[in-house]
């Protein structure tokens, strides 16, 4: 039985996902945004033994607790350079100021991260990030800050596109079924059914 635990870290209220297998006990721990004793301690009481952390994207409020867990780290190829070098305005307002980590290995889109039960279905979804991705699971999407519900991820940075965000969530998310739960790196969860006919960016 696969298990999901969102904690919100951080100044930015950043939603971390801890996804593990019950009965086998492995997981992987989704946008770490800043060191959490509630994390650890779950993640010791379950007796869990993480794979990987895997981040959605490059930026601070999603990666600033990656060298205190300790756990290797995955994330897209496009984003590595944000990883290695977390942009000053964003570690700035996430009060930000651990080093950074070097990647363990890098994505790309369809790639498939599998440990035991679990499998998370890489969906390159640019636009937020160059490298921004989601992570499908069954009829769960983990959609980083690319989706949000009622709302997507921002696009004013120098490397940010809203041709792009908006072309990634039409054509890469928004062709799953209505019933499809998106798991968003800020704020509540959804549905795609219920961004498809609500979300005022994509209406």
């Amino acid at each position: 039985m696969i298990e999901v635990k969102a904690f919100v870290v951080g100044m930015l209220e950043t939603n971390c996902y801890l996804v593990y297998s019950k009965g086998q006990n492995t997981g992987f721990l989704i946008d770490p945004g800043l060191y959490d004793k509630r994390i650890k301690n779950t993640i010791e009481k379950e007796g869990i033994r993480i794979k990987n952390i895997i981040n959605t994207h490059g930026h601070a409020d999603h990666t600033g607790g990656n060298k205190e867990f300790g756990y290797p780290v995955l994330i897209h190829e496009y984003d590595n350079e944000l990883l290695k070098n977390p942009p000053k305005e964003l570690a700035f307002f996430a009060d930000m100021a651990s080093p950074a980590v070097p990647a363990s290995g890098l994505l790309k889109d369809k790639d498939i991260i599998k440990e035991g039960e679990i499998e998370l279905e890489v969906i390159h979804t640019p636009g937020h990030t160059p490298g921004g991705i989601c992570l499908k699971m069954g009829e769960r999407i983990f959609t980083g800050d690319t989706l949000f519900r009622d709302g997507v991820g921002r696009t004013d940075f120098d490397y940010g596109s809203e041709k792009d965000l908006l072309n990634s969530i039409q054509g890469r998310l928004m062709v799953f079924g209505d019933e499809t739960k998106i798991l968003p790196g800020h704020g509540p969860g959804s549905t795609i059914g219920h961004e498809r006919r609500n979300n005022q960016f994509l209406c």
